[in-house]
């Protein structure tokens, strides 16, 4: 990419409408207008214009730090606005939340982003709708409204992964891909681990004294933080359930494991007597019982299978054979 397609601005004229422009015409325009830059954070260019206007070394190192997390510290004039979406690019993972940093200004919005992301695609897509934001306190309420409305489908989709392996468990001989439910695990945590910062870093942002945030914005940031606590507690309920399945699994294998090991100790307590009886048999010692008479071997073999028979009966009886009742 070059500079041009790494730096986007637009100039809002504050009723819905929006002009795009470049830095130079930013830097000599109007300031009695609500003006937004997003920067690409490889652009050397944006990263200079970054330095020579916005000046404040605190912020510029927050919006260009190479990794973040979501926060919001309000520092002179301005807010330092940290946030993450779901990662929705082609052959991405969604739980590799893609970051945005924000510096927020009564006129001014800057953006600083490193990969595409969606909510940020629906801002734009409503700019050229002639849908633009009319403020910085609408933009964000806009944009946060946007990563919850973007994050809701990938929690319904883990939801609904979670559901068919409980439905599935009602099927005894059903085969669990364990790697699967490690993967839904996995995806609830990662989401987690940003979302609940996220819902922080809003409700800080709806509390603060911030002048031109008007009562309408902080009223649909409060909802945006809402819907990101609930998407929160839905995937500790997702955690939870994978766990409930994953000693579920583990159970039903320890207990077919258990079956088949009584089975075994069964044979081979059938077959031990039978093995002392014949090698008690199979010296090689004179006085055998048996050795001359033709009928030996028959009477020997019926004393085995009656053997048999009552060790069959004796376990039945004790309850090591037959139908179990399920634990």
């Amino acid at each position: 990419m070059d500079d041009v397609s790494e730096i986007e601005v637009f100039v809002f004229d504050g009723s819905g409408h929006a002009s795009e422009g470049t830095l130079e015409e930013f830097t000599e325009g109007p300031s009695n207008k609500f003006k937004w830059v997003h920067i690409n954070h490889s652009s050397e260019k944006g990263g200079a214009w970054l330095k020579n206007n916005v000046g404040d070394a605190l912020v510029v190192d927050a919006l260009m730090a190479d990794e973040t997390r979501p926060r919001c510290t309000p520092h002179l004039n301005g807010v330092i606005l940290n946030l993450r979406g779901v990662n929705l690019n082609p052959e991405a993972n969604p739980e590799d939340m893609v970051s945005i940093r924000l510096w927020l200004e009564e006129a001014l919005v800057v953006s600083i982003w490193r990969h595409p992301l969606s909510a940020v695609n629906d801002l734009l897509d409503a700019i050229k709708r002639n849908h633009a934001p009319l403020s910085p306190g609408d933009f964000i309420a806009k944009l946060v409204l946007r990563l919850a409305d973007r994050a809701e489908p990938t929690v319904a989709n883990l939801n609904e992964h979670i559901d068919n392996l409980e439905e599935a468990m009602l099927d005894a001989s059903a085969i669990f891909p364990r790697q699967q439910l490690a993967d839904i695990r996995r995806k609830s945590i990662e989401l987690r681990r940003y979302l609940l910062p996220q819902k922080d870093a809003l409700t800080t942002l709806e509390i603060e004294d911030v002048n031109w945030i008007s009562d309408r914005d902080r009223s649909r940031i409060r909802e945006a933080a809402e819907r990101i606590a609930r998407l929160g507690e839905d995937l500790d309920a997702i955690r939870d359930r994978a766990q409930v399945v994953n000693d579920q699994i583990a159970d039903q294998r320890a207990e077919n494991m258990n079956t088949q090991m009584l089975l075994l100790s069964v044979v081979a307590a059938v077959f031990l007597p039978l093995g002392f009886l014949t090698g008690l048999l199979g010296i090689n010692v004179g006085g055998m019982p048996g050795v001359e008479s033709p009928y030996a071997f028959t009477v020997v073999s019926a004393v085995m299978i009656a053997l048999v028979l009552f060790e069959l009966w004796l376990f039945k009886k004790l309850g090591l054979l037959g139908k179990r009742k399920p634990s």
